[in-house]
């Protein structure tokens, strides 16, 4: 399962760091390609000769390069893996990771990274149970990064209990498992929309929403991820892809969305709607700029093709169909009456009642009907980990 795989692996200043040579030879004898970061106080505690020899590229411990003062690029680094393991982290490091405290590569590189993250905490057992760590790891936690938890032994202090970093052996298998499980979408076709629409009414002018489209983004991600062969259909937006998985469509209007869903929808096994496509558009658009005039002005709308509808109605044997629903009351109810009136198998649900959900945040709270009525209650998370849920839902609930 790791054969390929790109693999970052970050080094604080613990003793437990002596274990870190064993993991980056597995992983090598994996097949893996490992870069190894440092922090300067883990060379304390193991060598970067040692680990460059293993991992047979340079350890990079500092910002710039000692030989001609270049920058070693951490950002470039965060897109180049396709998982990051810090192993292992002391207090001091946990704390800088939950409060984005960049003060050397491994955290800069930590910040960037676009990949999943695995954190071994390593030290004290007082140190573990103190509540600052705990609020740390929890922090991480909701950031969706995946804790490898200490195991209770002997430790440097002389003392036994919850605090030693797990082996390099059962870090490995921990790695395999996540990618083993993250090809369950593999030789999947995916549609995913997302953002806006914008309906002009002149050349500098239009009728559009808040919708940033990071949700619908972060879904796409997470398919391509998991091994899908994802189409994004995106409307307007600053956002990036990054996956190498996903190819990109962008589109404009309700009408450029609807010809681009009802074209390419027949090839997919999987749609997912997430993109808030406008509900009316102007009938009347101006090729020149309409002036300020003295009195009001009246804008005729007519509604746009219910896309969601058509491709209910159209839906293909063994073809799943998800829709989302953005709600201001009676939210489910509604969702339930839009699950069965365009014929859909997977209803995701917002609503603006919900702290910290809905358009230009960060985080989000969902929840996931399902045919039978079945509701998935989510919690509030940030839009990646909302991503992952998603995804986890529709996989272990398609039949």
């Amino acid at each position: 399962m790791l054969k390929g795989k790109k693999i970052v692996v970050g080094i604080t200043g613990s003793i437990a760091a002596y274990k870190i040579p064993f993991l980056v030879r597995l992983l090598v004898k994996e097949g893996a390609e490992v870069r190894v970061i440092m922090t300067p106080a883990s060379k304390d505690f193991v060598t970067p000769l040692t680990l460059s020899t293993l991992s047979q590229h340079s350890v990079i411990a500092d910002p710039f390069r000692a030989d001609n003062g270049e920058w070693n690029n951490h950002v470039e680094l965060g897109q180049w893996a396709d998982a990051m393991i810090f192993a292992p982290v002391t207090a001091n490091t946990l704390g800088k990771m939950a409060h984005g405290i960049a003060d050397n590569f491994v955290v800069t590189a930590y910040l960037s990274a676009k990949c999943p993250v695995f954190i071994a905490p390593a030290m004290d057992l007082d140190m573990y149970a103190h509540p600052s760590t705990q609020n740390n790891i929890n922090i991480l936690k909701s950031f969706g990064n995946q804790i490898i938890e200490p195991q209770v032994g002997e430790l440097a202090s002389g003392l036994s209990g919850p605090g030693r970093m797990e082996e390099p052996e059962a870090i490995l298998h921990l790695l395999a498992d996540h990618f083993r499980s993250g090809l369950d979408l593999n030789h999947t076709k995916v549609i995913v929309t997302a953002g806006p629409t914008n309906e002009k009414i002149d050349p500098v002018r239009y009728i559009g929403n808040y919708s940033t489209g990071k949700m619908g983004f972060c879904i796409a991600e997470e398919a391509a991820r998991r091994g899908a062969e994802v189409l994004l259909i995106a409307g307007p937006t600053h956002l990036v892809t990054y996956h190498p998985g996903i190819t990109r469509m962008n589109v404009e209007s309700a009408a450029d969305m609807h010809a681009a869903c009802i074209r390419e929808a027949p090839a997919a096994d999987m749609v997912i709607m997430a993109a808030a496509v406008a509900d009316y558009t102007y009938a009347g658009q101006s090729p020149v700029k309409l002036k300020k005039g003295p009195g009001e002005l009246t804008l005729k709308l007519e509604p746009t093709a219910d896309i969601l509808k058509e491709l209910g109605t159209n839906k293909k044997e063994n073809q799943l169909l998800i829709g989302f629903a953005l709600e201001t009351d009676h939210e489910l109810e509604n969702a339930k009456n839009k699950l069965v009136s365009k014929n859909l198998d997977f209803i995701v649900l917002n609503s603006l009642q919900d702290h910290g959900a809905g358009f230009g945040l960060e985080t989000n709270k969902i929840s996931i009907i399902n045919r039978s009525g079945t509701v998935h209650q989510g919690t509030l998370n940030t839009k990646p980990a909302v991503a992952a849920e998603i995804i986890d839902f529709i996989v272990k609930n398609r039949t």
